[in-house]
């Protein structure tokens, strides 16, 4: 071997790739793993010994504990115990945390790593996944996380104390299947002064009793608004009563609406209909068709589609509907987004899955035959099947 091999081959020896990574690679390399390999890669040299204790986003689910036993109490305990763990052995400041229960009914046992984490000025955003079957209560040092820029809830139980401050720093909500009282919503709502994303999904039992909250109370709290997703029972309670045809103060900044609608019922298809209209700056338009389980709530006299022509969307983009049933309704609602919707590039029609191939090869003929109007020429019109995963 010569004296050059002989250099180079040292060289390799004494190179340690990982270690000399960029902090910034080295992080989002950790992001991808899970937490408990993650804190593993202590192991491979001496910068990597500490490097997860710095991560800025911090991931936790059920799935990073074992027992050897199906015993769901203690499994709970120990995910609290190893979310503490890591918390407490943390050097950093925690920008973006994420936990997900799985099935696990977890309780007043994981207030404990929300307090902790209320002293933690630092971090931006919360995501909390609890239980389908038993939603966890969130203690009141959640509303001290004063910087938070966004909040994911799914299956939790949200209460205020009668003082609240709100959330200054606050940008987007996602609730799914949060219980929370209306009143509660409107305050909270209302204390979260540069909310431009919101997201209610699901259903809450406590949302119908006390006072009641209308879409355009809800609208109010939120003048910066440019994503608003409603679905669920949160449209029958927020549509109680319609709406007018246009509402007073257009939604200049909306861009994306998201809305689950029953075309049978009045106040739901008019309160969809406000909306649009209200909205001359939409960019995304997406409608979730849904029944009735109960008949009585049907609507005999539901609103002529047509009264509420002589508007545009100038800058919709993207329209969908989803569960489409082929309904009289829907159809005329197609209609009048195509007609209003100059820059319309496609519209994009899942049929719900109640639709026959008979029914779906009648509807097409119809809409081939009788063409109708479209302020877009370039506009494509997809129809298709349910997929075996929805949106």
């Amino acid at each position: 071997m010569t004296s050059q091999s002989k250099k180079m081959k040292v060289q390799c020896l004494n190179s340690d790739r990982i270690s000399s990574l960029p902090q910034d690679i080295t992080e989002n390399i950790l992001t991808r793993m899970p937490i408990r390999d993650a804190i593993r890669t202590s192991i491979l040299s001496r910068k990597w010994r500490s490097s997860w204790k710095s991560m800025t986003k911090l991931f936790f689910n059920d799935k990073m504990v074992n027992v050897p036993c199906n015993c769901q109490k203690l499994k709970k305990y120990k995910l609290r115990s190893a979310i503490l763990n890591v918390l407490l052995l943390h050097t950093g400041s925690i920008l973006d945390i994420k936990i997900e229960v799985g099935e696990l009914d977890v309780d007043s046992e994981f207030d404990q790593i929300i307090r902790y984490l209320s002293r933690n000025n630092s971090l931006q955003k919360f995501r909390f996944l609890g239980s389908l079957k038993h939603c966890y209560k969130l203690p009141s040092s959640f509303l001290s996380l004063q910087g938070l820029e966004f909040i994911f809830l799914g299956n939790c139980i949200f209460r205020h104390p009668i003082r609240f401050d709100g959330f200054s720093k606050l940008r987007g909500v996602v609730f799914g299947n949060v219980d929370i009282t209306s009143k509660t919503l409107q305050l909270f709502l209302s204390k979260c002064p540069l909310l431009r994303h919101l997201a209610l999904i699901g259903g809450s039992r406590y949302f119908a009793r006390g006072s009641k909250l209308t879409f355009v109370e809800l609208l109010q709290c939120v003048p910066l608004i440019e994503f608003l997703e409603i679905r669920g029972p949160y449209v029958e309670y927020l549509s109680a009563g319609g709406m007018p045809h246009e509402l007073a103060t257009s939604l200049v900044k909306l861009k994306c609406l998201y809305l689950g609608v029953c075309f049978d019922v009045a106040d739901e298809l008019s309160s969809a209909l406000c909306l649009i209209r209200s909205s001359p700056n939409l960019e995304e338009l997406g409608l979730m068709g849904y029944d009735k389980s109960d008949t009585a709530q049907i609507s005999k006299n539901l609103p002529d589609i047509h009264d509420y022509s002589g508007f545009t969307l100038d800058h919709l983009d993207v329209f969908w509907m989803e569960k489409f049933a082929n309904k009289d309704r829907e159809v005329e609602f197609l209609k009048l987004i195509m007609a209003m919707s100059p820059l319309l590039k496609k519209a994009q029609i899942e049929l719900d899955k109640s639709v026959s191939l008979d029914e779906e090869n009648k509807m097409l003929r119809n809409l081939l035959q009788l063409p109708f109007q479209r302020a877009s020429p370039s506009a494509k019109l997809i129809i298709e099947r349910p997929k075996p995963s929805s949106r």
